[in-house]
């Protein structure tokens, strides 16, 4: 089709709240509850085919209730991965041969498959897999990844439509072609919304993929995998390989013909993962593009012109949201002691007592679990530890129990001291870090925000001073790459607040945007000069 097309202008999913009496409640409880009484073979997908990975089994189960398994998956061996790279190979030419429209419109038809039809699975998958809430699911596996899915597409057009300029007796143009090689897309457990564009994004810009799910989030991805299938998308354009990734390290990574890491998740695991392309440099054909979102230490710091209702509003729902499990989730917060003698400190400690943690799918509960036993166990010890510490009061919370769930309480520590560790280490849960400073202390404190955390991806200032906002933004610059004014660093909403961190956080590529997408791009210019000279002097020689 020669034309040149405009596609759907995004517009951000309408966000579902499934309060009591709403439409669409009751068939996502009915959906819980199917899924709940199935246990799933959570295959791979290589090359269009379905199958168990090759390596030793483990069970996919709801962290909410450890005991009751959701599926089966299997570690990825060498030669599932080997498997998944010749896919990869072999379906390049074709997909990237296709045209933009018909890529794009694979992504728009996921995008209002989990609009509707499968809303109610993507949800309760998460849900079940991932001990999300139901607004937190809703908000994260449907809206954000179908918002992922039709906004890219208008970036890519945004892309495709930027050309140079051309002169009299030429025509100057730019293709925008994918990279040279396969990407690896390595995805973290706590968003499916991430999960699904990870692996979509380069797709979207004619690349093919190895996608590696984390297995605490496999539940999801596997539905998440049938989407994009249902939507047309090719065999072996995104190959889905399951377990912990270390087949995808020693075979995709080393491989001559890997072009790009699209990685969310540990700062250690990036380090690592960045380390082995640097040692298999020599091996490429091409230098390899690296996007990665990794840690973070996000913060609050208060001003004392802040309003104490919204500003403990803000500390609650950001801390404690999806059991602090966001990688924007507050975990350290530094107010000034006049809000926090003048009730801040007991209104902070009464709305946290109010947070449920419980099975999700009781949609009363505010939240659920963390993500497995091993994220539990550094709560639990983290918490043991501070007990013992006279630095630190545990002003509410404190405590673990992982008996059916791995369930850790709301937590709030107060310390003295800005440079403990609670306020430098993250750790990922549902435990906040308060320090108190006096009043006229605040230019320094915003010091102390900059430079106790190696992180640099969300923080907010809470303050009705105008001239105190721009302080904060001017010495927190570099601290935050998405920056809240009076509001909770968390909730970043796609094409509106294009997500990513600098410093230890990331590559800051912020995702949900166009420059995300130019990663994943290997512009080509060409001139045609449509009358060539047949003389080689110049008018100087005359």
């Amino acid at each position: 089709m020669d034309a040149v097309t405009s596609v759907p202008v995004p517009a951000n999913e309408p966000v579902h709240t499934y309060a009591p009496g709403t439409p669409g409640r009751g068939s996502l409880e009915r959906r819980l509850a199917e899924l709940e009484a199935e246990r799933v073979d959570l295959t791979q997908t290589i090359g269009g085919r379905h199958r168990l990975a090759g390596g030793d089994r483990f069970d996919v189960v709801q962290p909410h209730d450890h005991r009751h398994v959701l599926g089966v998956a299997a570690q990825a061996t060498d030669n599932d991965v080997a498997e998944a790279v010749t896919a990869a190979k072999s379906a390049a030419r074709g997909w990237s041969e296709l045209p933009f429209d018909e890529r794009a419109a694979v992504f728009l038809r996921a995008a209002d498959l989990i609009a509707g039809p499968w809303r109610d699975t993507i949800n309760a998958a998460t849900m079940l897999g991932q001990s999300k809430s139901v607004q937190q699911a809703e908000i994260d596996a449907a809206c954000e990844l179908i918002d992922f899915l039709r906004f890219n597409v208008a970036y890519a057009r945004r892309i495709l439509a930027e050309q140079p300029n051309s002169v009299p007796g030429a025509w100057n143009r730019m293709e925008y072609r994918p990279l040279d090689g396969f990407v690896v897309a390595i995805t973290p457990f706590n968003f499916t919304a991430i999960a699904g564009n990870l692996p979509s994004a380069p797709a979207l810009m004619g690349n093919t993929v190895v996608w590696k799910p984390t297995p605490s989030q496999q539940l999801a991805a596997h539905y998440t995998m049938r989407v994009f299938e249902e939507a047309g998308l090719p065999p072996g354009v995104i190959n889905m390989v399951t377990g912990d990734g270390r087949a995808v390290s020693e075979v995709a990574l080393p491989d001559p013909g890997f072009a790009g890491l699209h990685f969310t998740g540990s700062t250690a695991t990036f380090k690592h993962l960045w380390r082995t392309i640097a040692d298999n440099l020599d091996n490429y054909g091409c230098y390899p593009r690296i996007v990665g979102e990794t840690g973070g230490k996000d913060f609050v710091v208060a001003h004392p012109s802040a309003d104490p209702e919204k500003l403990v509003t803000a500390l609650v729902r950001g801390a404690f949201e999806y059991q602090g499990q966001k990688c924007s989730a507050v975990s350290r917060a530094y107010v000034p002691r006049s809000l926090w003698n003048d009730g801040l400190r007991d209104r902070l400690a009464d709305l946290t007592k109010t947070v449920t943690y419980g099975d999700v799918t009781d949609l009363s509960n505010f939240g659920g679990a963390v993500i497995d036993a091993r994220a539990f166990a550094k709560h639990r010890d983290l918490l043991a530890q501070v007990r013992d510490d006279p630095s630190v009061e545990t002003l509410v919370g404190g405590g673990c129990d992982d008996r059916v769930g791995w369930f850790v309480e709301p937590t709030v520590l107060v310390s003295d001291d800005p440079a403990h560790t609670l306020f430098s280490t993250e750790y990922f849960g549902p435990i906040m870090a308060v320090h108190v400073y006096p009043d006229g202390d605040y230019e320094r404190i915003l010091d102390v925000v900059d430079r106790s955390a190696p992180y640099g991806l969300t923080g907010a200032v809470f303050a009705d001073d105008r001239a105190a906002v721009q302080q904060a933004h001017r010495a927190l610059r570099h601290a935050a790459g998405n920056f809240y004014v009076n509001d909770k660093p968390t909730g970043s909403i796609v094409g509106q607040q294009p997500f990513g961190g600098s410093r230890a956080s990331g590559t800051n590529d912020k995702a949900g945007s166009m420059f995300n997408l130019l990663r994943w791009t290997s512009p080509r210019a060409i001139k045609e000069t449509f009358v060539a000279p047949t003389d080689i002097t110049y008018p100087h020689m005359g």
